[in-house]
């Protein structure tokens, strides 16, 4: 499944919105965002071009919607208000004539109600004293219900505003990593800012901090900020163990949608492994992710921010979301329509702790070109490699485990592979040095074999 990573730039919003301004519908963009096939394991709109064994695979043509970072447009939230022309006949005042007028019709029956039911008991007993209580007692947020884990998890997150040197970027969130000032967030939030650009990061209560690009990861969309001049009392958020994620389980999102701050949502655990290729549509190599999927409501501005469990356990970076199209008050932006894709919280960890160790992301790869060709037989290693280069990387882990050019892979670790990203997502998912079980066709004979994988550094 191809989707838009959530990182289009969003202006601050103001205290209140703004009134919807009459606007012709803005054209839909073409060959923006690939549509996901159901299961999503396709991926269409992705380049069929043969990947360099390793990384970074080409990337796909700007796909679907994703929610947090950059890109604006007239209408969108902070822009000024223009007086739309009059119009005759069902105009604003029209709306609003006809909701008073229905709220008269309720108190008028209401009032007639009342008085007949006052007149009988008048006539019986000669009381209409109704007594009633004036409070529903006290009301207890138990650490396990939602409004108790957010008062919990809300502290610890953060919303970012990356700029480049130029001016261009936008907003997105992040949460505490450790009591060091290490903020986890996704790639697309703050690459404007990468090369001597501006980040910020705010909390709930409106403090506001510098913070510096430590590390970033574009194929795996992650990247981590350290705050300068870190606050001592920083609560970095409990990662849960996304291995562990049921389908049906209960899920919280904290973010910034539309650079509304601090935006809490729920829903649950949709779908598990789902095979996700991302891109911000602006020809940038693709991200790739086994996604956990969820219907937590996730809109431009959510990237980067947690993913939580029930108790309160990061489980996820929310990264992407499959939209239908063209909508998000006027900016162009898509929202929510129940498919958010986010990056399983023990993968995040793993990159972060490379990041933050070394300043640079370290791949697990097999050492093969495969095709990114929307398929549903598997992911069939090229003929030949990105740039000329051999489809089979001589000495490397395929070529080890005797894999071939023509071969088909089917499975790893047991897991249905169906196309070249669905691999590459799966891979990515493991170390370097990990083995892992490969099963493969040849010559239309089912084949297994055991692969080490290797490893490359940096996105580039």
């Amino acid at each position: 499944m191809s989707t838009e990573n959530e990182g289009n730039a969003v202006p601050p919003a103001p205290s209140a919105p703004p009134v919807p301004v009459d606007a012709p519908a803005a054209p839909a963009p073409q060959g923006s965002y690939g549509q996901g096939a159901p299961g999503d394991a396709g991926h269409p709109g992705v380049s069929s071009s043969a990947p360099d064994p390793s990384w970074p695979p080409p990337p796909p043509p700007a796909g679907p919607h994703g929610g947090g970072g950059s890109g604006s447009g007239p209408g969108g939230w902070g822009a000024s208000y223009q007086q739309p022309a009059p119009k005759s006949g069902r105009g604003r005042g029209g709306l609003v004539a006809g909701i008073l007028i229905a709220a008269l019709v309720a108190g008028g029956l209401g009032g007639g109600l009342g008085y007949t039911l006052a007149k009988n008991n008048d006539d019986s007993t000669g009381s209409t004293t109704v007594s009633a209580s004036s409070s529903g007692g006290d009301v207890k947020r138990d650490p396990g219900t939602v409004a108790g884990v957010a008062a919990k998890a809300l502290p610890s997150t953060v919303t970012i505003e990356a700029e480049s040197t130029s001016g261009e970027g936008g907003t997105g969130t992040g949460f505490v990593f450790d009591k060091q000032g290490h903020i986890v967030t996704n790639n697309h939030v703050v690459a404007d800012a990468v090369d001597g650009g501006k980040v910020t990061a705010t909390f709930p209560d409106g403090k506001k901090y510098d913070a510096q690009v430590v590390g970033n990861a574009q194929g795996y969309d992650v990247a981590v900020i350290k705050l300068k001049n870190a606050p001592g009392d920083l609560k970095p958020l409990t990662l849960g163990d996304s291995d562990k994620v049921a389908v049906g389980d209960a899920t919280i999102a904290i973010g910034a949608p539309f650079g509304l701050s601090d935006t809490v949502t729920t829903g649950v655990i949709s779908a598990k492994n789902r095979p996700v290729a991302s891109s911000d549509g602006s020809g940038s190599q693709a991200s790739y992710m086994s996604a956990l999927q969820t219907d937590a409501s996730i809109n431009p501005g959510n990237s980067g921010g947690p993913l939580l469990d029930a108790q309160g356990n990061v489980i996820g970076i929310n990264s992407a979301i499959q939209s239908t199209g063209n909508g998000g008050f006027g900016t162009g932006q898509s929202g929510s329509i129940g498919l958010g894709f986010a990056i399983p919280i023990n993968q995040a960890k793993y990159v972060a702790q490379e990041l933050i160790r070394t300043g640079k992301p370290v791949y697990a790869k097999i050492g093969a070109s495969v095709s990114l060709d929307d398929s549903s037989d598997g992911a069939q290693i090229t003929d030949q490699g990105a740039g000329g280069s051999a489809p089979v990387e001589p000495g490397g882990p395929a070529a080890k485990a005797g894999l071939k050019p023509g071969d088909v892979i089917t499975k790893l670790d047991g897991h249905v592979i169906d196309s070249g990203p669905t691999l590459i997502g799966e891979i990515w998912t493991h170390k370097p040095g990990d083995k892992v079980t490969i099963t493969y066709e040849r010559d239309g004979k089912e084949r297994t074999t055991e692969v080490t994988l290797g490893s490359r550094v940096g996105d580039n």
